[in-house]
Order: C-alpha cells, then structure tokens, then sequence
C-alpha cells in the first residue's frame, strides 16, 4: 500500500495550497516538487479562496502567525471544505504562547481537518487545550520512547477518535492514528532535528499524499511519514566529510526526490497496532 501512495502522488502530481511560515517556505515548496507534488504559497486573505480553489489539498502551518494570515488560514479552510478538499493541520509551537494555541484550537474547531501533524507536545496542547512546549520543539518530558509507547499509542488513538481526524504525532518514534489502528515508525536519524523544517517539509509531503490518496488517508499519511524518516536515513548514509546541516537538507530532498515505491516498500520500518 505505501508504495500504492507514493506512485499515486507521482502520476497525479497533486496540487497543493500551502500557507506555511517564512521560515521554511522554500524548503516546504521544494519537497513537495521533489516528492512529485507541486505547490502554491499564499497566505494573503483576499488571495486565498481562489488559489485553495484550484489546488487539491490545503496545508496549513501556524509557525509564524499575523493576523491576516490567521484571516487567510479560515477562508482558505472553509473554501477546502466547502469542495471536500482534504486540509492538514501543523501546529507549531502551539503551547509555547497565548495566540499560537488558540490559534490552532480554533482551527481545529472551526474547520474539518482531514489530519493533524506535530510534535508530541504541541498534540497534547491541543488534546488538552493547553499546554507547554519548549518554543517549537518538543519538552523532553514528552517524548515517546519505548517506555512510554503503549500509552502515548492509547493517547494518540483515542485523541484522533475525538477529534475525528487522522493524528501524527512524529518524533525518534512516529505514531499515525486514525482511531482505529495505529501506525507505529522507526524511520529516521537523530540528526533531523538539527535541520529547521523539517517537520514543517512533512506537512507539505502529507498533504501531497492525502490528496492523491482519497480512499486510503491513513495509509497515506503514514508513508508519508515514512518517505520522509527513509530520506533522513538515505541523506545520512551520503553525506560526505566537511558536509553539515545545510547538506544534509538537500540530500534528503535529493533522496525524496529519487524515492521509487521498491525503495519506500523495501526500507519503510513500523509495524500496525
């Protein structure tokens, strides 16, 4: 099935309305062309019911938040849901301050999200409705670890039953939930958190997937999830002495883009529970 997913995004080339931060933007615009999808920026409320109109898929990113913007992410959302267009959630930072919280919250509420992609702590603040995070990174106190598996699992399944949305919540292991099953992932290294955007570029893959696949969510945002843990372990293995962070950014994107569906069936780690 993953492969199913990633060859779906390949030959639909699904496009996708993106209103993301400025932090990340370029990197977010760039794996979606390299994962086979295509993107549209825009963030600007007069703008943004036409341009979700023509896409296929909505990605909505919180990570630097004005009040236009916050204007724009609601008209965009209510048009992709006025045309049954699958919209993602990525709520970053969210318990790190008042407006990026609520912010999210209410999107949550206001709109139809076909998923919800963040940290363990930014999803506990939307569980929970509020919460702490250490700026847009995760609280080490959070982290699921094999310890702590079989609960977050029950947290995530019943979180995604609640808000009736697929829920992925990534880290050293991902966890992708529609409620029912849960995917658990062992792709990746380490060394991504050391890349700003990362997370933020698997939104952008996700919502490609959600797009092309409407008839299987779960499977498809679990390989996307997949795709991108694979990238960090594929960019990791060629990178060469004297590279750092900023290479190790391209290789991934160039080990995405190089991704067939053998080497996603073949290197993907995570089992079904």
């Amino acid at each position: 099935m993953m492969r199913e997913c990633l060859e779906n995004v390949r030959n639909t080339v699904p496009l996708v309305h993106n209103i993301t931060n400025y932090v990340t933007v370029n990197d977010v615009a760039n794996v979606l062309l390299a994962c086979g999808g295509s993107p549209i920026m825009s963030d600007e409320a007069e703008d943004v019911e036409d341009i979700t109109s023509v896409c296929g898929g909505l990605n909505i990113n919180i990570g630097t938040l004005h009040k236009t913007s916050i204007e724009g992410m609601f008209r965009a959302g209510r048009k992709a849901n006025e045309l049954g267009h699958p919209i993602l959630l990525d709520p970053v930072g969210a318990g790190a301050s008042a407006l990026r919280t609520n912010t999210a919250l209410d999107l949550m509420r206001g709109l139809k999200l076909a998923a919800i992609r963040g940290n363990i702590s930014e999803i506990k603040t939307l569980a929970l409705g509020s919460g702490t995070t250490k700026g847009v990174d995760a609280d080490v106190a959070d982290a699921v670890t094999e310890e702590t598996l079989d609960d977050a699992v029950a947290f995530v399944k019943g979180f995604a039953e609640s808000a009736g949305c697929i829920i992925a919540v990534t880290g050293a292991i991902d966890l992708v939930s529609d409620g029912r099953k849960c995917y658990v992932i062992r792709n990746g290294r380490p060394e991504m958190g050391k890349i700003t955007g990362t997370g933020c570029q698997l939104s952008g893959i996700m919502t490609a997937y959600l797009t092309a696949n409407p008839d299987h969510p779960l499977e498809a945002a679990a390989a996307a999830v997949c795709v991108m843990g694979l990238a960090g372990e594929i960019g990791w293995s060629r990178m060469q002495e004297g590279d750092g962070n900023a290479a190790y950014r391209n290789r991934i994107i160039d080990a995405i883009y190089n991704m067939t569906g053998e080497d996603l069936e073949k290197g993907a780690i995570y089992e079904l529970r």
